[in-house]
């Protein structure tokens, strides 16, 4: 069996100008079915999620309604939740031996610069005038198209480790398909009580879910990283007139093409340095493209595919 680690972007599961309960529902049995393909192949599964539509529905809620407002880490601990449920429903009507949600924990530094520089984009999209209304902190993120788009910014700094990644391991190891690593997962960090006990404390910020993908593939000895998202592959001059799909790269040539300005903060940039990082690290491929395209990528004949240096 190849283990293999899918993360699925917040906007696989929910897409730009899609509000409803029905359709991410629907996106997610297409989620679902899509795993059970890869099973079906001979693939272990480990299924990450991306929840920045959702946190960002939890955060409207809390401004509109007159409750108290939940720090960032419990939001990404319910959006595990919220997700988790129909997604392990949808795989336990498909597997025989089911499947299993995590909620994932992971940790961070504590000292992370990120937390002064906020670019992850939570929530919804905005025209520039509201943008400047909001009470947060936003900036314009890339569509694909013409039109200036806006959304939130959160923190969102890099995880070291990923705190039940011995859990996940067993679960895989008994023939279960596990959802982990949700939204990210839950941004914690280590400290010492007054008592000298070691305690872990969540933090304001959500993790980017590609790179906790990466970290727990490498933890896992994951063979493949497949990082899907909206756009069939990374680009280079996304946007412009003179884009190019980048098509079979090394880790190095990513670098190097990050290196360069290239791949947005928050968006594309985390995508490409976590499979980077993940071929490096030991993984046999890793590849982003669309779900649409995942099949033709895995055939070669399609995505962005990062196989190790020579």
């Amino acid at each position: 069996m190849t283990r293999t680690v899918v993360a699925l972007g917040g906007n696989t599961l929910l897409r730009r100008g899609e509000q409803s309960l029905d359709a991410e529902r629907r996106r997610i049995r297409e989620a679902a079915a899509l795993v059970a393909r890869l099973r079906d192949r001979g693939r272990e599964i480990v299924l990450t999620h991306g929840n920045g539509p959702q946190v960002g529905h939890l955060l409207l809620q809390q401004e509109a309604a007159d409750v108290p407002a939940q720090p960032l880490d419990v939001l990404v601990a319910e959006t595990q939740a919220q997700l988790g449920y129909p997604l392990q429903r949808e795989l336990d009507n498909r597997f025989d031996d089911g499947a299993v949600t995590v909620v994932t924990q992971v940790r961070v530094d504590p000292d992370d610069p990120a937390f002064d520089e906020p670019t992850k984009p939570v929530g919804p999209f905005y025209t520039a005038e509201e943008a400047a209304s909001k009470p947060f902190e936003t900036a314009r993120v890339s569509t694909g198209d013409d039109e200036p788009a806006y959304r939130r910014v959160v923190p969102s700094p890099t995880p070291t480790s990923v705190v039940e990644s011995a859990q996940v391991r067993d679960l895989l190891s008994s023939g279960t398909a596990v959802v982990a690593g949700g939204g990210g997962g839950v941004p914690v960090v280590d400290e010492e009580t007054d008592a000298g006990e070691r305690r872990l404390r969540g933090v304001e910020a959500v993790v980017d879910k590609d790179r906790t993908s990466q970290v727990l593939g490498t933890e896992l000895d994951a063979a493949e990283l497949l990082v899907l998202t909206d756009v069939s592959h990374a680009y280079l001059d996304y946007g412009t007139d003179d884009q190019r799909p980048l098509t079979a790269v090394t880790p190095a040539e990513l670098r190097r093409h990050a290196d360069a300005g290239e791949f947005a903060a928050g968006s594309m940039r985390p995508k490409v340095e976590a499979c980077a990082d993940f071929v490096d690290g030991g993984g046999d491929r890793a590849m982003i493209t669309s779900p649409d395209h995942l099949w033709a990528a895995l055939d070669g004949e399609a995505g962005t595919r990062v196989t190790p240096d020579d």
